[in-house]
């Protein structure tokens, strides 16, 4: 369910009325994770990496109340429910945007991902939750390395963003560069940082999930 609310009844009033109308209101910030927990529970289990990556990013979402509002023209929305997206290559070899609906329960997200990118790569088509659910981006460039990438804002997509390439080995630990990137009337630095502190502690205890 997803309802207008008013920016000045929200701690974000003096940011949504700064930067709803700003030509590039959004923020990019870069971090390296320790995705060893991930790299292991991923072979151990036979799960896939992205699989357990997007998982992450939604626990690591879904404590910061600043997630569960986006403004989307000039309105701000309030949503109940937190989708993750993913980019799939489908049959064809072209791609197609997948939205997975968040579940705390690993194996409830594991079966809703897996059945969703089936289904984009079969149909070539892709899959939206977005009119019920705030969608949080992702995309990974498996091809190389990156160390940052930064999205140019099109003024029709404010969702945040993250994006990524290859993890990398050094001795016996697995890093990853990740790009975040966020509209800056939904939340500030203080949130980003946040969030991304969450991450990599949801990183640390996918072993647990």
């Amino acid at each position: 369910m997803t309802v207008e609310i008013d920016p000045n009844n929200t701690s974000r009033a003096a940011a949504f009325d700064l930067w709803s109308k700003a030509p590039n209101p959004m923020v990019t910030v870069t971090k390296t994770f320790d995705v060893t927990s991930i790299v292991k529970t991923s072979r151990k289990k036979r799960l896939k990496f992205n699989m357990l990556m997007c998982f992450c990013i939604g626990k690591a979402a879904v404590s910061v109340k600043e997630f569960y509002i986006l403004p989307v023209g000039d309105k701000l929305i309030k949503y109940d429910t937190i989708a993750v997206n993913t980019i799939v290559k489908n049959k064809n070899g072209d791609i197609n945007s997948c939205d997975i609906p968040f579940s705390h329960d690993l194996d409830t997200f594991n079966s809703d991902y897996l059945k969703y990118t089936s289904m984009c790569i079969d149909n070539c088509s892709d899959h939206d939750l977005s009119e019920d659910n705030m969608v949080i981006g992702t995309s990974a460039i498996v091809s190389t390395y990156l160390d940052s990438i930064v999205n140019a804002y099109s003024s029709v997509f404010n969702n945040p963003f993250i994006t990524c390439g290859k993890f990398r080995k050094k001795f016996f630990r697995f890093y990853l560069p990740v790009s975040f990137q966020f509209h800056h009337a939904q939340m500030d630095g203080l949130q980003a940082g946040l969030f991304l502190e969450n991450l990599q502690t949801e990183i640390n205890n996918i072993r647990k999930a």
